[in-house]
């Protein structure tokens, strides 16, 4: 598949944008700064650099020509946290992909996410309650944009097969290994290595089990 993948810079980014490869898809990058993509990515034959910003409506069309499906690891940065712009900037962003990708025809899109996107199959849990009560008190600006993000995928994207990997605290481990379900539904849990995110978005792209739906996906 020909697949545009956002956030490929940062940390979850650059292991999905080698795991893409490696499965043998063809991936286009839309980056602010794809400079910061390792060079070894930057040479592959089976990567195509387009630089742009979020708010580049052309730009960003432009990038959208041919692809199969969007996956995102767009997301407020965890050490800026307390320090995310006000007025929702991700969501905003994510409404002009939605509008773009429609007139190009493109209807797969895969997002990262978090618990604090409610979901109805959700049961209380106290431990992710306080995670979610914590960000909400401490990073409230990033707390509201990714919201916000939840409510214009589901909102706007009436007509994509989208789905919201909606993750809890993300670790550096080695482990591709996790579990998909809801909050409180006694198998998941409050951890997830990046790689397993990653695991998971690739066989979402292909298997396509959680259209629609906005999964928390976590280490067993």
């Amino acid at each position: 598949m020909r697949v545009l993948i956002l956030g490929a810079t940062g940390g979850i980014g650059v292991l999905l944008v080698e795991r893409a490869v490696a499965d043998g898809h063809t991936v286009v990058v839309y980056a602010r700064s794809p400079e910061k993509l390792p060079q070894e990515l930057r040479d592959s034959s089976q990567v195509i650099i387009r630089k742009g910003q979020l708010t580049d409506a052309e730009s960003l069309s432009d990038a959208l020509q041919d692809v199969d499906a969007v996956l995102s690891a767009l997301g407020p940065a965890v050490s800026r946290g307390p320090f995310h712009p006000k007025g929702e900037p991700l969501a905003h962003a994510y409404s002009l992909l939605i509008s773009l990708m429609k007139e190009r025809g493109v209807t797969g899109l895969i997002a990262l996410g978090t618990p604090s996107i409610k979901d109805p199959k959700d049961k209380f849990s106290l431990t992710m309650s306080t995670i979610v009560t914590g960000v909400s008190t401490f990073a409230n600006a990033a707390y509201r944009d990714v919201v916000a993000i939840g409510e214009t995928i589901c909102r706007e994207g009436d007509t994509l097969d989208w789905t919201i990997a909606r993750v809890p605290l993300l670790s550096s481990g080695s482990s591709e290994s996790f579990v998909v379900g809801y909050v409180g539904d006694g198998q998941t849990t409050t951890c997830l290595t990046r790689i397993a995110f990653v695991a998971f978005v690739l066989q979402e792209l292909v298997k396509k089990e959680w259209v629609k739906a906005r999964p928390l996906v976590t280490s067993p």
